[in-house]
Order: C-alpha cells, then sequence, then structure tokens
C-alpha cells in the first residue's frame, strides 16, 4: 500500500481493495478470537466455522493487498526488515504471522490431524487476531488524511467493533442455532459498539466530518446504520430461529462493509481540495 504526500495534501493513492482488505482483515482477526474462546468453553461447532471463516478470510486478505500494490514482490520486500514504528510494516508481518497460524490450525481440523499442534496454532492465531483487526485503523490515522487522522482516537473501537459484529454475524450464519449464542451475543454487542464509536468519532471531528454529509459517503454510512441496527435486532430478538439468524447476520455483514466503505472513501474527499 502507498499514498502520496509532498508538500501539499493529496489523496491517497490506495486503491478499492484497500476498503475490501479492512473488512476482511477485521473479519479474520475477530473471527480467530471467536473460535478459540468457543472451543476453550466446549462449543466445538461454533469453534469449527468461525475458524474456517478466519482462515478463508485471511486468504483473501493478501491478494487484495498484492492487487494494490501492483506487484507481488512488493509485499515480500516489505517482510525484509520489522518497523515497530511503521504501522504497514507490523501489518504485513501480522497479516503473515496470522494467516499462517490460522492456515495451520484450519488445516488441523480439517483433516483431524496434528490436534495438539492445530490447537497450540489456533491460540497464536488468537493472539494475533486483535492486533490484525484493528492495525489497520493506526495505519489510516497514521496519515495525514484529515478525516483519518483526526479520528485517531476513536477509529481503532469502530473497527475493533465492526470486526466484532462481522465475526459474530458469519458464524451465526454458519452455525445451528442451538450452538451459535455467544456468536449472535457477539455480533450484536459489536453492531453497538461499531456505531457507538463511530457517532463519537463524527461527533469529535466537527467540521471535518462533512465528507459524512456528502455523497457517496452519506450513503455508505445511512446504510452502515441502518442494516447494522436492523440485522442487530432480528439477531438478538429472533436469533434462535436459523432463517432469521441468517438473515440478521447477512445484515450486519452488509453493514460493516458499508461501515469500512464509509470510513475508506471519507479519507479520500477530506483530502480534496475544496
Amino acid at each position: 500500500m502507498s499514498s502520496s504526500e509532498g508538500p501539499f495534501l493529496k489523496a491517497p493513492l490506495w486503491k478499492p481493495e484497500i476498503g475490501a482488505y479492512l473488512f476482511s482483515g477485521g473479519l479474520a482477526g475477530a473471527s480467530a478470537v471467536l473460535a478459540f474462546v468457543a472451543r476453550s468453553r466446549g462449543n466445538h461447532r461454533l469453534a469449527r466455522r468461525a475458524l474456517l471463516t478466519a482462515a478463508a478470510g485471511a486468504a483473501v486478505s493478501p491478494p487484495l493487498l498484492i492487487s494494490d500494490l501492483g506487484r507481488p514482490e512488493r509485499f515480500h520486500h516489505m517482510l525484509r526488515v520489522f518497523k515497530v514504528t511503521s504501522p504497514m510494516s507490523v501489518g504485513t508481518w501480522l497479516l503473515s504471522g496470522f494467516g499462517a497460524a490460522i492456515g495451520v490450525a484450519a488445516a488441523s481440523e480439517v483433516l483431524g490431524v496434528l490436534r495438539p499442534v492445530g490447537l497450540a496454532a489456533e491460540g497464536a492465531a488468537a493472539l494475533l487476531g486483535p492486533g490484525l483487526a484493528t492495525y489497520t485503523a493506526v495505519l489510516l490515522t497514521d496519515t495525514a488524511v484529515p478525516a483519518w487522522h483526526q479520528a485517531h482516537r476513536e477509529l481503532p473501537f469502530v473497527f475493533a467493533g465492526s470486526a466484532a459484529a462481522s465475526a459474530g454475524a458469519a458464524a451465526a450464519i454458519l452455525t445451528p442455532a442451538e450452538a451459535a449464542r455467544p456468536a449472535r451475543r457477539l455480533a450484536v454487542l459489536g453492531a453497538a459498539g461499531e456505531l457507538a464509536a463511530a457517532a463519537a468519532m463524527k461527533r469529535r471531528l466537527g467540521a471535518l466530518a462533512q465528507p459524512y454529509e456528502r455523497e457517496p459517503v452519506r450513503r455508505l454510512d445511512r446504510m452502515a446504520q441502518s442494516l447494522s441496527i436492523t440485522g442487530a435486532a432480528i439477531l438478538g430478538l429472533l436469533g434462535r430461529r436459523r432463517p432469521a439468524a441468517a438473515l440478521g447476520g447477512a445484515l450486519v455483514l452488509a453493514g460493516s462493509i458499508c461501515q469500512r466503505f464509509a470510513i475508506f472513501r471519507a479519507g479520500f474527499d477530506s483530502a480534496r481540495p475544496r
């Protein structure tokens, strides 16, 4: 990923694939944590589905980043040096370590082999998951883009809530209702936290929140709110029924995607001269 910053502020050069990565990375990280917690409580059906969701999210994330970078070797080059002061460097290592751990855990789960190794890898992925789910917020706020930089206090909480909501929603869709109660609860709490943090972010941004009142960001932002609220309500009230869980989970997932792209597009809008 690269952005262009010179004497005058320019819009970042990131492609829409980065907006998609903000979602897939968050989903993967939070799903790994959900899988580990479910496993520790003996809920193996939920753990299996959350684990495979985390593996799927981790599998699509590198191609999204490589597509933005333009050449695969650029991703490899970022692994040559670890710079703790660089969110991009830390994030690349986080994604690589997480991908390796969740890949081993998922293979062990599916094939039923080397279970001690798989469980250890599952634990490692759970430790890395929160960082993967939120480092992208730090990456955005580390730029000079006004709507991102000035949201440095709230944006990690927005991304954490969005990641939790999407992980819970995906697991609620895939898991039998009787085993999915923790996932439904996570989706509802995550959506509430995401919306509350986003509202606080826009209040503190003040005039810098104007991109959220202009199209197309306004439409994405309103969709994120309505989809997340509706989906969370369905999951909370009717989620014990499988069709309702599928509908509510799909709405929460859609709301989380819209939230990430609203924030992504708001940064581009705020960097344009007015």
